[in-house]
């Protein structure tokens, strides 16, 4: 097989960590997903319909035609649909918390390298007293 063209750049793109970093990041992703709708339909859904008066919120429609023995019921799912606004927001405020957290463990680390350098660089020399400095000037014109 030659080392040019499409499979070896394919090769070559899917050999490379960010590739590998990428796909367990998904499937973490998949997994937090079932957390957060297991979340929102066991435990937040049930809050919620308490607090409307015990209506079963996962299960809240708006019917717009009846069903018939020939065709089913024409419903508007909102109580599915607000459990996904619900996901989300509880999805984006993890992110959120979880990409804040990483940035500033990022400053963090910035500072200390920075410190680190400076400590490392060599101090800079005393500035002379202009008296010294003078006195240097006329040396050098004593010399020429």
């Amino acid at each position: 097989m030659k080392d040019t063209g499409f499979f070896a750049e394919f090769k070559k793109f899917i050999t490379r960590g960010n590739v590998l970093d990428m796909a367990v990041g998904v499937i973490i992703g998949a997994s937090f997903n079932a957390i957060v709708t297991s979340l929102v339909n066991d435990i937040v859904s049930p809050v919620i319909g308490i607090i409307t008066g015990g209506i079963d919120f996962a299960s809240m429609v708006i019917t717009l035609a009846a069903a018939t023995e020939t065709t089913a019921a024409v419903t508007i799912n909102i109580g599915a649909f607000i459990n996904t606004i619900i996901q989300f927001l509880l999805t984006a405020l993890t992110l959120f918390v979880i990409v804040k957290s990483f940035n500033k463990m990022n400053e963090m680390r910035k500072k200390k390298e920075e410190e680190a350098a400076k400590a490392a660089a060599p101090a800079a020399p005393p500035a002379k007293p202009a008296d010294i400095v003078l006195l240097e000037e006329i040396r050098d014109l004593l010399k020429k």
